[in-house]
């Protein structure tokens, strides 16, 4: 793997999490993406099942799991 692969940083039921986590990583400089197997939004029940993913480049998953878990400061 190099450091710009792709690895799903967490999991959450619901998109409204998911965004929140996205905007406390786009906070700390952090870019990631959301996935959800909703058929692009337009089937939003599909993803129940498996989830809300946020994904992050394998390089910056250790600070990103500090920032979804509120133990990174932006100091």
């Amino acid at each position: 793997m190099s450091g710009d692969d792709l690895v799903v940083l967490d999991t959450f039921t619901n998109h409204i999490q998911a965004d929140l986590a996205q905007s406390a990583l786009e906070a700390m400089g952090i870019e990631s993406m959301v996935r959800a197997d909703d058929a692009g939004g337009e089937q939003p029940g599909l993803w129940v099942g498996e989830g809300v993913q946020i994904l992050v480049r394998e390089r910056d998953a250790e600070l990103a799991k500090m920032v979804i878990s509120g133990s990174a400061s932006g100091t």
